[in-house]
């Protein structure tokens, strides 16, 4: 499955998941629902998946967790509905197996370097592929 989607009227939400892909795709229709629900209001469809997502006894059993972003806010959901945000002055996410060393790789790079966040995004990747078995370097890079 692709990993990454772009979701909502015209496509200015994107969703990253890691996890079972059935799972992760219910999630994404259930976010979608919520996105037109709220007419486009990101952090409040977020927080009411993520509400559902802990009280709801079928998306309890789902094994999954998202990263949902638009241009200005950014959200971790993880499988047992928690909500997280990025630290604003680093405003970094990652799941998935190697989403440690990507995420390390992310914050030096972005420290250290001018360089773009579609560039930061591939070379924390291809180097979080290069440590984790579990990680490749086939790549899906979405810019809003």
């Amino acid at each position: 499955a692709r990993k990454v989607r772009r979701v909502g009227k015209g496509g200015k939400v994107l969703v990253g998941f890691a996890g079972g892909g059935a799972d992760a795709l219910a999630l994404v229709g259930r976010l979608e629902e919520k996105l037109e629900e709220f007419n486009g209001n990101l952090e409040r469809a977020v927080v009411e998946l993520a509400k559902d997502w802990r009280t709801d006894r079928a998306l309890r059993q789902l094994q999954a967790m998202i990263i949902v972003t638009d241009k200005e806010k950014s959200f971790f959901v993880s499988g047992v509905g928690e909500l997280m945000q990025p630290d604003e002055e680093e405003p970094v996410l990652s799941i998935g197996s190697g989403a440690n060393y990507a995420l390390a790789a992310a914050r030096a790079l972005l420290r250290h370097t001018q360089m773009s966040a579609s560039d930061v995004v591939r070379e924390a990747m291809r180097i979080a592929a290069e440590i984790c078995i579990f990680t490749n370097d086939h790549l899906t890079v979405e810019e809003l």
